[in-house]
């Protein structure tokens, strides 16, 4: 029987497993869709996420970091937020006493260094490719859970942790509710390859359509974000790359040099929160738990805490029965259903005042955009929040 059994490998769910597996308890991990491996050649994928230094600090501490940033990753030090050019406020890393604000990776890659890192230990057993069919638990968490494969395989094992991503099998058979909705806006990721290098910095303006960001990336590539209307993104993407080219110079404030579009996918804007992160034999973990609103990248992130704080928990090698239920109960779901409702509502916050053209809004949100670029404390307290270490 197995302590604990992850049903996803992705970046939220490998992080858990490398981090179980560093304290000895023996780990399942079920994965449905292996990723592609690494290739220096590989153009940059589309999915790509702004981890914070925190999230580098856990990685690094589970031992992932160093096979991640061997393959290929983009720090940046600066970012800046403007709806006027007038009325702007810029970040940088030194404002907090960093070299860097953080990072952008390839979710790809962070998963890759995760697998890789996994590799050292003999207390971890693969289901690749796996997928789970059906679930027996108990009302009890005394009672171990029994997981059935596609395959005709069963698992049992004292808790399983579902890090499946925001359509979570786990949570789903379960029986654990949701709260939630979608987004009027969506957004459009678009790689693109300019002809220089690309500078230090990632920038985001709003408009009353929604905002376009630019992120950087390795060599000469970024990411441009284009969040608008359903019909808005659904028109871009029937456009050809040149034409698509086009519609970025008419929409994106000045790139500064050429360009040509690589590759483009829209998708939806959801928020999802779970009811319950803890019920007898199961755990929830990253999107399985929570969705937030991408604006301020902070997505994987609050993943990476939900796994700093699980394995806070789980330290001291007693993982099972009601006792550790209810430890995880006080000290894993509420902090963690706290701090990401927190989140969740301060994003949600900030799609609504710069997502329109109303006029007294625009005056409020320019005004504080001004105000913040003159108010270093402030700046300072808003960087160590992004970065993870306030």
């Amino acid at each position: 029987m197995f302590d604990f059994c992850i049903n996803g490998a992705g970046m939220v769910g490998a992080a858990t497993a490398l981090g179980l597996a560093q304290q000895g308890y023996q780990v399942a991990i079920i994965e449905q869709r292996p990723p592609q491996p690494f290739e220096a050649a590989q153009p940059p994928d589309l999915r790509m996420s702004a981890i914070s230094v925190a999230s580098v600090d856990l990685l690094r501490a589970l031992g992932a970091w160093q096979h991640i940033e061997a393959m290929r990753v983009r720090s940046y030090s600066e970012l800046s937020v403007w709806e006027r050019p007038d009325c702007r406020t810029d970040f940088t890393a030194s404002d907090a006493g960093f070299e860097r604000l953080g990072y952008f990776v390839e979710n790809r890659l962070i998963q890759l260094g995760c697998h890789q890192a996994l590799k050292n230990f003999d207390n971890v057993t693969w289901y690749s490719p796996a997928q789970i069919s059906g679930i027996k638990r108990s009302a009890s968490a005394d009672e171990p859970v029994i997981i059935s494969l596609g395959s005709g395989d069963e698992i049992t094992t004292k808790w399983l942790v579902g890090a499946d991503g925001a359509e979570s099998q786990v949570r789903q058979l379960a029986g654990i509710g949701i709260s939630g909705w979608q987004y009027a806006q969506q957004a459009m990721g678009i790689i693109v390859e300019f002809t220089q290098p690309v500078a230090d910095c990632t920038w985001q303006q709003f408009t009353p359509h929604g905002p376009r960001a630019l992120l950087p990336m390795h060599d000469n590539y970024a990411s441009l974000i284009w969040y608008d209307s359903p019909s808005r993104l659904a028109a871009l993407a029937k456009l050809s790359p040149a034409q698509l080219k086009q519609a970025i110079e008419n929409d994106f404030p000045p790139l500064g040099d050429d360009f040509k579009v690589l590759n483009k996918a829209a998708f939806t804007l959801i928020r999802r929160h779970a009811s319950e992160y803890v019920v007898p034999g199961i755990i929830l973990v990253g999107d399985a738990a929570h969705t937030i609103n991408p604006l301020a990248g902070q997505g994987v992130n609050l993943g990476f805490k939900d796994v700093a704080c699980l394995l806070g928990q789980t330290a001291n090698g007693q993982a099972n029965g009601e006792d550790f239920a209810a430890r995880l109960r006080t000290g894993y779901q509420r902090p963690r259903q706290r701090d990401n409702a927190l989140m969740m509502t301060a994003m949600d916050g900030f799609y609504t005042t710069f997502s329109n053209d109303h006029t007294p809004l625009k005056w409020l949100r320019n005004g504080l955009l001004k105000l913040a670029q003159h108010t270093g404390p402030i700046k300072a307290q808003v960087l160590k929040y992004a970065m993870g270490l306030a």
